[in-house]
């Protein structure tokens, strides 16, 4: 029985070092975290944790019948449920978490990296055993920024014949091999590119991420008010309605006593139909509109929902920013502060590290080998004679004469890199024009809205003359009708340039990166920030660490 010792201490230790895929997950999570909660509070001050999908959010709450009606909601608290259940929204928020993960993996293979082996083997003949044995490896390697791969070994075994009942007998080993490259992929901006690039391109996807919400509240709020707006035309039209059915009761009445003619009280109830027939199709618009918000807030069809309506109260049409900004102050603070923009930038950058490397993939390849083990004698693993020590060094060569790949590979570089150079340029000339329409819109917005206040209370006037003049005598219910008409079409047109207004301002500040998202919910700049040149936060992994 002493005989399966190795092999149980073998079991045992392989035991010991299994983990279950939980904490396989939650390791993951730990570590993937803790590198975007890193970077966002470095590039936004950002203390909001990230975290994918909790499981028990709101829609798991409506799906399980827990929860069968949310509201009264405003813009803040839609955003926060369409940030937990929006399908657009959970994929940006993978995409951060996969680019986090790469970078992981990438942070491992350049660091210190152990691999430990063992077994324990038995062996005999019959019901006799004659041998057991049991080994074990352990390893050490490190890539160092010079391109040198550093291997360390260690290694024990133990023998024992089973049949002469002998003690077991112990070796070990110990070894060290050091590879350099000297011409090709030699020096750190060589050797740790890859490192490099997982880490600029975890800050690439932060500044995607943070624009994406930004973007995203800017949705949120244009939905929302979009199904506002359908409410608020529902309300006119009810209005409109019941007035209407007022003036068909007061002109039947006076058509029965002779005091009107049936033309116009047949006006009255063909216009009271016509706006009833109105108010279902609204009705049915609205129910439209409520079921494909519900869609994109991620919450089933079934679920009641409920929009605080005091959200359309505080719309105002006060934009001091607008008044403040010229476009070519605008256009600046864009090229400033779009975090595109930056991004844009970092990645010609990026293509241009990428050609010096397909240069340095041309060039020779010339190598230094160093290697040394050591092997203790049977009985004595802990003594160690360098007499024994067996070296070895070496240069190896690669004159590259046959480098075609490597050719077309640095051709591609460089068109790539011109390529790069052209997108941003067009990238810029892009921001350019978003920057000039966004301002023109929003003037435009302004001044439309202006008419329509003034519009609005043109057609309220009319209306009150045109019934005290229906009331005289002196004009006809066609009059009424058409002021009425007006009336309605005048507040549906005042609310929809309002929302238009807030709109534009919204996207005006997006344009130019000034809108933020925080707990608070959207957050405007409404005075013109001070100019500076983008913030030189470091992208590259050496820099950070």
């Amino acid at each position: 029985m002493h005989s399966l010792a190795p092999l149980a201490s073998a079991l045992l230790l392989f035991a010991g070092a299994c983990k279950s895929p939980a904490e396989h997950s939650k390791n993951a999570d730990d570590e993937t975290y803790a590198l975007i909660n890193e970077r966002r509070t470095a590039l936004f001050e950002s203390e909001d944790p990230f975290q994918l999908g909790a499981a028990e959010g709101f829609r798991a709450k409506a799906l399980s019948g827990e929860v069968t009606h949310l509201g009264p909601l405003g813009i803040l608290d839609c955003m926060v449920i369409a940030a937990e259940s929006n399908v657009s929204y959970l994929e940006q928020k993978e995409s951060l978490y996969f680019s986090a993960l790469s970078l992981t993996q990438e942070r491992w293979r350049f660091g210190v990296r152990s691999e430990t082996s063992g077994g324990a083997s038995i062996s005999g003949v019959g019901t006799n055993s004659a041998t057991a044995s049991t080994d074990g490896d352990f390893t050490l390697s490190k890539i160092m920024g010079s391109g040198a791969n550093v291997v360390l070994g260690i290694g024990s075994s133990l023998f024992r014949l089973v049949s002469t009942g002998d003690g077991w007998d112990a070796v070990s080993d110990l070894s060290l091999s050091i590879s350099q490259p000297l011409l090709r992929a030699a020096g750190a901006k060589i050797t740790m590119e890859s490192l490099t690039q997982s880490e600029r391109s975890l800050v690439y996807q932060v500044r995607s991420y943070e624009r994406f919400r930004r973007t995203f509240a800017v949705s949120v709020a244009r939905r929302v008010y979009g199904v506002l707006q359908a409410i608020d035309q529902l309300k006119n039209q009810e209005y409109n309605l019941e007035n209407l059915q007022s003036l068909r009761v007061r002109n039947e009445r006076l058509a029965e006593a002779g005091q009107l003619s049936d033309i116009q009280a047949d006006q009255a109830r063909q216009e009271e139909l016509r706006s009833n027939n109105r108010l279902v199709e609204l009705r049915g618009d609205f129910e439209r509109q409520l079921d494909d918000f519900k869609l994109f807030l991620g919450m089933p069809p079934n679920l009641e929902i409920e929009l605080d309506h005091d959200e359309l109260q505080r719309l105002t049409d006060a934009a001091p920013l607008l008044d403040a900004l010229t476009e070519q102050i605008a256009l600046e603070l864009a090229i400033n502060e779009r975090l595109d923009v930056q991004t844009s930038s970092n990645r010609l950058e990026d293509s241009q590290r990428s050609l010096e490397i397909a240069a340095d993939n041309l060039r020779p390849g010339l190598g230094l080998a160093i290697s040394a083990s050591s092997t203790s004698k049977d009985g004595q693993p802990l003594r160690h004679s360098f007499q024994d020590t067996s070296w070895s060094a070496g240069l190896s060569l690669d004159p590259a004469w046959d480098n075609l790949p490597e050719r077309n590979s640095f051709r591609r570089a460089e068109i790539n890199r011109n390529v790069a150079a052209r997108n941003y340029d067009r990238f810029l000339d892009q921001i350019n024009l978003d920057v000039r329409e966004a301002l023109r819109s929003t003037r435009n917005a302004r001044e439309r809205y202006s008419i329509q206040k003034g519009a609005l209370e043109l057609a309220r006037r009319r209306v009150r003359s045109a019934d005290l003049s229906l009331q005289a005598g002196r004009s006809n219910t066609r009059d009424l009708l058409d002021a009425r008409e007006s009336l309605l079409a005048a507040s549906n047109s005042a609310t929809s340039s309002l929302i238009d207004l807030t709109l534009a301002r919204l996207d005006l500040q997006l344009t130019l990166e000034l809108l933020r998202v925080d707990e608070n919910g959207i957050q405007l700049q409404e005075t013109v920030p001070q100019i500076t040149p983008p913030s030189q936060e470091s992208t590259d992994g050496q820099e950070q660490e």
